[in-house]
């Protein structure tokens, strides 16, 4: 992992954990649908960290055993160190491990209405957008480069085609990129 490139202040540490409040109220299917604004907020916006350093830390976090949400911490700890590690995660798991817990209690209770099955029948196509937006966020930077394009885009097409038509572990695709990055074609 990088070291952090700048030192944050006590305002910068709040608005990051700030920002990572808010975006954990807006993670429907999972803290990586909401990739492409932490990509926004954390690279475009405020230039803490690269295109390549935001990519790598999601990268190396899918690869670690563990919960998905790891890569909310390397990220943090790409900006900040322990601080921003502990700013990033507070910031995405407080908001929504409590509205979790209320959700999950009122709609346990509710679940047969009309309205609770029609609220998780309508989040199916929002989180399948916001995971096309973060594949391409995650993509892009390897397909728009000429020398990786051609690898790239036959990987993107492996993985999709894998998942759909095999009942494969995806454990396997993620190996295959492994290699794939390891030659150099993507």
């Amino acid at each position: 992992m990088t070291t952090p490139q700048v030192a944050l202040t006590g305002a910068e540490l709040l608005g990051l954990f700030a920002h990572f409040l808010v975006l954990s109220l807006l993670a429907v299917g999972g803290a990586i649908t909401t990739a492409p604004d932490m990509h926004r907020y954390m690279v475009g916006e405020h230039h803490w960290i690269t295109d390549a350093q935001f990519t790598t830390s999601i990268a190396i976090a899918q690869a670690a055993p563990g919960p998905n949400v790891l890569f909310v911490a390397v990220l943090g700890w790409n900006v900040a160190g322990p601080l921003g590690a502990l700013a990033t995660m507070s910031g995405i798991l407080l908001p929504s491990t409590a509205l979790s817990i209320y959700a999950s209690r009122w709609g346990t209770a509710r679940r047969e209405t009309r309205a609770v099955r029609a609220f998780t029948t309508g989040l199916t196509p929002l989180t399948i957008g916001l995971l096309c937006a973060t594949g391409w966020i995650l993509a892009e930077p390897y397909v728009g480069e000429p020398s990786h394009r051609v690898g790239a885009v036959g990987l993107i097409l492996a993985s999709v085609a894998g998942m759909v038509r095999t009942r494969m572990s995806p454990m396997w695709l993620v190996g295959l990129g492994a290699v794939v990055g390891a030659l150099g074609w993507a």
